[in-house]
């Protein structure tokens, strides 16, 4: 190789990028530059392999270091590249944050989390959490999913007021439902500040701690629907790759909310509700992650598909104001809870992206198994919608920074490991004993480690069917007299676990896009051995188990880059 040649030019080149990356740090984020730093080490890596052919060339540079291999020295001398920019990358960083904390907020389904992380080392340094008992019963049963409003936004005041006020700079919300809350003026005046009378069934009472739009009294009905409106909508949502379903599953009903749309100004979540009372806006403010969860919502355009609902009569004065994720929503209108007026709060983001932002980085996918399975990425840089066929299997979320999240979100994880455990201590109490169901859990794992719990049986755990194939049933096949030992039974259950996934985003997409490693997270993966090693026998490649964050902290940290 003519190193003189073909190495030199690569190292200016490098350098050269290096001197303009700490150009950049010094203005911006690390989150912002992450592009440049993919880029730059996939430069580097083409810089290690010029070293390569450098040194196997001239070996007395090897010889330098006593008993130090080519291998050795090519390793060592680009693990003090890396070394160098973290070190850099921190000390420019850290010099250009201002000492303080950051509030997240997950509205979950059942419960409201709050914590605080640390601007400077971004360590959590408090965390909250307080169950809703919000779930409304519905004529439409669990298609209905009806939640008490007043009930959430209690629980979220109960976690703030649990919280140290000291030097908290920003706050940040996320939800996990995708739910709709719908508000009004007491006059029925669409120009009517809306969040100034919050339209709910008991009222909440008057509270000196609490923003403005808490304190008025309440009338009329509001609720938060999965299925509760919208007759008039289209059978479709015009980008199918997009995850987006609320407003189309809202298509399925034949009812309005008991009311007319007429006598509601606005609409949006109840995180959007919650962050337009806390900075006292007149309209609501929704983040492009929560709008393309809507449906109806164009990705690209970042707009809706106002020409389609018009046509069909849907009355579109609702949909709220759409902003690019890690907007400032606004500033407290007054002191909340200790929380000084004028705080910073940003506009609320989609649970999922906020429960992987800490760990998800280019080229790795990120596993998450609890009560269901998900398994993500970000997509390359160029990626649009529009590029994809229709492949049910695979849904894209819009993520930070114009980028997409692909995601196969499975129905079905840790919540049939748990009904199989079930069944089991059901079983023992029906024979006559009674068995804990931790113990339960301790001897199926316990048997499911051993060579033995290898078999030919198969389990497609699908009881609670998969969004792409609602009606699909668990099923058991390749029994035979040798693989119903109890061990082998559990095995195959955690091995169809993950083939399930597999099935929906196979390993050829993640190297396809160039994902080099798998972090898993979530609490039925990292404390469940054999999920683990079923994961490393289907995707082949190199997995990493972390115990992860929560979309709490998700939502502080991304409101740190901003």
């Amino acid at each position: 190789m003519a190193w003189n040649e073909e190495f030199l030019p690569l190292l200016y080149d490098f350098l050269r990028r290096l001197h303009r990356l700490l150009q950049l740090l010094c203005h911006l984020y690390v989150k912002k530059c992450q592009q440049i730093l993919s880029d730059l080490l996939c430069l580097g890596d083409r810089f290690l392999w010029a070293c390569s052919e450098f040194l196997a060339t001239a070996p007395e540079i090897s010889g330098l270091i006593p008993g130090a291999s080519e291998l050795y020295v090519k390793h060592w001398v680009w693990k003090g590249i890396k070394l160098s920019f973290i070190t850099g990358i921190w000390a420019f960083n850290m010099s250009d944050i201002e000492p303080g904390l950051v509030l997240g907020i997950d509205i979950g389904t059942t419960s409201v989390k709050v914590c605080l992380v640390d601007r400077v080392t971004r360590q959590v340094t408090f965390s909250q959490l307080k169950d809703t008992q919000a779930n409304v019963p519905s004529d439409q049963g669990s298609e209905g999913n009806k939640q008490d409003v007043p009930k959430i936004i209690s629980a979220l005041n109960n976690c703030v007021s649990r919280c140290p006020k000291d030097q908290l700079k920003k706050a940040n919300l996320t939800e996990s439902k995708r739910g709709l809350c719908f508000t009004g003026g007491a006059t029925g005046n669409l120009r009517t500040n809306a969040w100034h009378v919050v339209m709910v069934g008991q009222g909440v009472g008057p509270d000196q701690q609490s923003p403005r739009g808490y304190q008025e009294q309440c009338v009329g009905p509001v609720h938060v629907a999965r299925h509760a409106l919208l007759s008039l909508l289209p059978l479709f949502s015009p980008s199918p790759s997009v995850a987006s379903d609320s407003l189309l599953r809202l298509r399925s009903s034949d009812t309005l909310l008991d009311s007319s749309p007429q006598l509601f100004s606005h609409a949006g979540t109840v995180q959007d509700l919650a962050v337009a009372m806390l900075c006292d806006l007149k309209e609501p403010v929704m983040s492009v992650q929560n709008a393309a969860s809507w449906g109806y919502f164009d990705t690209t355009t970042q707009s809706w598909n106002t020409q389609i609902l018009e046509s069909a009569g849907f009355p579109v004065h609702l949909l709220p104001r759409v902003v690019k994720p890690g907007t400032l929503a606004g500033g407290l209108a007054e002191s909340w809870y200790g929380i000084p007026a004028g705080t910073p709060v940003g506009a609320a983001l989609g649970d999922l992206q906020c429960s992987v932002y800490t760990t998800l980085q280019p080229n790795v996918a990120v596993l998450n198994v609890s009560t269901s399975a998900q398994l993500a990425f970000i997509a390359t840089p160029d990626f649009q919608p529009e590029q994809v066929a229709d492949v049910s299997t695979v849904e894209y979320f819009p993520y930070f920074n114009d980028r997409y999240l692909a995601v196969a979100a499975s129905l079905n994880g840790g919540n049939a490991l748990a009904t199989f455990v079930k069944t089991l201590q059901q079983w023992t109490h029906e024979l006559g004993f009674n068995l804990p169901q931790a113990k339960v859990w301790e001897r199926v794992l316990a048997l499911a480690e051993g060579k033995s719990a290898n078999s030919s049986l198969q389990v497609i755990p699908t009881l609670l069917g998969e969004r792409h194939a609602p009606e699909q049933n668990a099923t058991v096949t390749n029994i035979d007299p040798g693989n119903l030992g109890l061990g082998q039974v559990f095995r195959a259950l955690c091995s169809g676990v993950i083939h399930n996934l597999h099935s929906m985003m196979p390993r050829e997409i993640l190297l396809d896009n160039n994902i080099e490693r798998i972090v898993g997270i979530g609490s039925a993966l990292t404390r469940n051995k054999v999920l683990q090693q079923e994961v490393e026998h289907w995707y082949q490649l190199p997995v990493q188990f972390v115990a992860g964050e929560d979309a709490a902290v998700g939502a502080a940290m991304s409101v740190l880059d901003v």
